[in-house]
């Protein structure tokens, strides 16, 4: 079951005493058999949890290189459906993998929330976290959601309040993706110690692992928040290896750069044994 999939990975990654590395890359970009084989890099590379971008005209809250990598995926003409297939496939091979889809509210509305959870369900997706869909507008995706086990991810920053973790919390299930600076991806890096009070705050409210992410690039930064944190997310820097291969002529440089970045992150998380607080 999908939120049980989400679980055990946070289960066994507690079990050794380490937190979670969650990559980003956009579906379809450049093009799907190419994600396809990210998507495998990224799993045989260290991955936990892999965030699966549903290309957007107007994403509002992502920075310059995931701004890019949804134009190059729509320039490809990379559905929401389209990447629905793109999970389903890596699903066929790869049973406990989570898979979560990022994207935003409008072309999910435009397919209708029973329609779209239930193409996500059948796809093997076990949740989402829909970046312009807050708590009080979420009702439906909800209900359609509870009905096929599907994690509802919901955001936090530094600037939420404990009352309105409360908010952000209620009906979230799988994990908490708390925004370590306030901006858009890629914008620069948070200090941990920043931070800390806040990822502290929203585990002990939610009752979920909380993982950080925006402005994490290497392994130096991801281990540092691997010490406040259950979880680190990465992304920009992940989908900059599809720019360069795309600029290169040569498409495998995204699996193999991919590859390679999940491999050093991962091993910097796993060197870092988390404190008492962060398990």
């Amino acid at each position: 079951m999908p939120v049980s999939r989400i679980t055990a990975r946070f289960d066994k990654a507690k079990a050794e005493n380490r937190a979670v590395l969650v990559a980003y890359l956009m579906a379809g970009d450049p093009d799907l058999e190419t994600s396809y084989e990210a998507l495998c890099a990224l799993r045989d590379n260290g991955a936990d949890i892999i965030e699966l971008g549903a290309p957007f005209t107007d994403p509002m809250a992502d920075g310059p290189a995931i701004q890019k990598a949804g134009l190059r995926s729509l320039a490809a003409g990379t559905t929401l459906k389209d990447t629905l297939a793109l999970a389903k496939r890596f699903r066929e091979d790869d049973p406990d993998t989570p898979l979560i889809l990022m994207g935003y509210a409008n072309p999910v509305h435009l397919m209708g929330y029973e329609t779209f959870a239930e193409a996500a369900s059948q796809a093997g997706v076990d949740g989402s976290i829909i970046v312009d869909l807050p708590p009080e507008e979420d009702a439906p995706l909800r209900a359609a959601y509870a009905t096929r086990d599907l994690a509802v991810i919901r955001m936090a920053t530094p600037t939420t309040t404990e009352s309105r973790m409360k908010t952000v919390a209620e009906n979230a299930s799988g994990f908490v993706y708390y925004v370590a600076i306030a901006g858009i991806t890629g914008a620069g890096s948070a200090d941990p110690e920043d931070i800390r009070e806040g990822v502290d705050m929203a585990r002990r409210v939610s009752g979920l692992p909380v993982c950080v992410g925006f402005g994490v690039k290497n392994g130096e930064q991801a281990a540092a928040m691997a010490h406040i944190a259950d979880g680190v997310v990465v992304g920009s820097a992940f989908v900059d290896n599809a720019k360069t291969a795309q600029e290169s002529g040569d498409l495998g440089l995204a699996a193999s750069g991919m590859g390679r970045l999940a491999k050093e992150l991962s091993e910097a998380i796993r060197s870092v044994r988390l404190e008492p607080s962060a398990t």
